[in-house]
């Protein structure tokens, strides 16, 4: 084939030095392995458990080194076994497979800031949170912030965002949580404006608050818990993932990311795929499970004890104790009333989490109480005016559409509410006994330690006269199980305690 002449090819080398060059694109693929919420040890009919769990975490690190495996809240509390040990158990089995980045749940901090850092040193892997800090501003001890890791060439900042809730609904002492979205937000953006090629949300917050945090799209992939469930979701520029209960449902995401370079411009993009893991057809880690079964065998033989029987059915749902008047919450609450001697008592329903039913006949064991009231709270008895008691019914009910922990459980009182009005406003209609409600009368009222000291909301219980304090007082598992064995056959029912008006 003939050439150009030399000019020619002069001018054409000329020509093409200057034309935009575009090297070949070299592509990676990160898979994001995200979970959330796992209280209990062992697996629930057959589905979820830390060896199932831990299983997963190495297979996938097994099939993809460029792997990040994340903890997006909640595990020291509650469970069974968190009860006695506070939620040791937790942190040695997964510290047999470590996470990348762990940021603590509100549930991290029930048994106070203490003992939550007394199990960060105990941890091998890392924790953070931005938006912690003691109360002078502080950082906590051993708590990170943004990390950034380099994973095959990339930038990949990790933003661990906690509840800010967490001061409502758990023991945080004098801990400090800033606002969790725009405190997400800002970190994001300024990560991104550092050179961070991939912005990962590691948060815990509801969905409310995940949605805000994608409409942001200040984040390429966020991975949520607290909701206990599972969900997933792209909407072009953000994917996410809320990470289940338990370990029971995990979906890693694996993003293939193609990382070009464009007249000398570094370009990035990527898609998402989504994989759904029933854990149900995972194979246990062997070493994990044995741990397990070692951890179980310890409560069998003080906890698989029978207590009585309830002659009725029993139903301790999530959805049932945070939004209506439930058996379990009766007995539970008339428990503390026959303890005490109490006019009234009020059981906020997070604090029931056995999240089951019984059938009516169900023989009742240790184990069956414990589960159902794992956070180690003591009954309390304090006097306070009608008023204040008022105030802690209007707590009760003020978010109930929301499914929250604070709906109240009752004994001695019965009350109508409206839930289409305005939260302070709902309840009316309130008898104590066979009276109604006087707001200048003195009653003896019977709670948790918890929700004495202002936890989900209910700070109207404070500045009454202690009649029992929190050191004087039995365990609110202990006084149910006092209760049933004394009785050796119950019966509650639902009987009107807690009426909604129909709309």
């Amino acid at each position: 084939m003939p050439q150009p002449p030399a000019m020619h090819r002069t001018l054409l080398a000329l020509t093409t030095a200057l034309l935009p060059f575009a090297a070949p694109a070299e592509t990676v693929k990160l898979t994001l392995l995200g979970v959330g919420d796992v209280y209990n040890f062992t697996e629930e009919d057959g589905r979820g458990g830390f060896a199932r769990l831990n299983a997963v975490a190495r297979a996938e690190r097994a099939a993809n080194p460029n792997t990040l495996y994340l903890f997006d809240g909640d595990m020291l509390s509650p469970s069974l076994l968190s009860g006695f040990d506070k939620g040791q158990n937790t942190i040695d089995l997964t510290n047999l497979v470590p996470f990348d980045l762990a940021i603590p749940g509100n549930h991290e901090f029930d048994f106070g800031p203490a003992n939550f850092l007394e199990k960060v040193k105990a941890s091998k892997y890392p924790w953070a949170a931005i938006n912690i800090t003691n109360a002078d501003g502080s950082p906590l001890q051993g708590v990170g912030g943004v990390m950034v890791k380099d994973i095959a060439g990339l930038k990949v900042a990790l933003i661990p965002v906690a509840q800010d809730t967490s001061p409502s609904v758990a023991a945080t002492g004098d801990l400090k949580f800033l606002p969790s979205v725009s405190t997400a937000i800002a970190a994001a953006k300024a990560a991104r404006a550092d050179g961070a090629d991939l912005v990962i949300g590691v948060v815990q917050t509801d969905m409310d608050n995940d949605r805000k945090l994608m409409k942001s799209h200040a984040f390429d992939v966020i991975l949520s818990g607290d909701d206990h469930s599972y969900a997933t979701a792209y909407d072009g520029v953000t994917a996410y993932v809320e990470t289940s209960i338990d370990g029971q449902f995990l979906s890693p995401v694996d993003l293939t990311i193609d990382i070009a370079q464009n007249d000398g411009k570094r370009e990035i993009s990527w898609t998402p795929a989504f994989r759904f893991i029933d854990t149900a057809t995972v194979q246990p880690d062997p070493e994990t499970q044995a741990m397990v079964d070692k951890l179980a065998a310890g409560l069998d033989e003080t906890l698989n004890v029978e207590i009585g029987t309830s002659e009725t059915a029993l139903d301790s749902r999530r959805n049932i104790v945070r939004a209506a008047e439930s058996a379990m919450g009766n007995l539970i609450a008339d428990a503390m009333v026959a303890a005490t001697g109490a006019d009234v008592a009020i059981m906020n329903g997070g604090g029931i989490r056995g999240d089951r039913t019984y059938d009516a006949g169900s023989k009742l064991t240790r184990r069956d109480i414990l589960t159902e009231l794992p956070f180690g709270n003591v009954t309390v008895l304090t006097e306070l005016p009608g008023s204040q008691l008022l105030g802690a019914l209007e707590n009760g009910v003020s978010q109930v559409e929301k499914g929250a922990g604070r709906f109240a459980q009752v004994s001695g009182v019965s009350f109508v509410y409206d839930a289409s009005a305005e939260p302070g406003a709902r309840v009316s209609e309130v008898m104590v006994g066979s009276s109604s409600l006087n707001p200048d009368a003195l009653y003896k009222v019977a709670v948790n330690d918890y929700i004495l000291g202002g936890g989900d909301g209910y700070s109207s219980l404070g500045g009454g006269r202690l009649i029992t304090d929190t050191g004087a007082g039995n365990l609110v598992a202990t006084d149910v199980m006092r209760y049933v064995e004394k009785s050796g056959t119950v019966k509650p029912m639902v009987e009107g305690r807690i009426k909604p008006l129909a709309p």
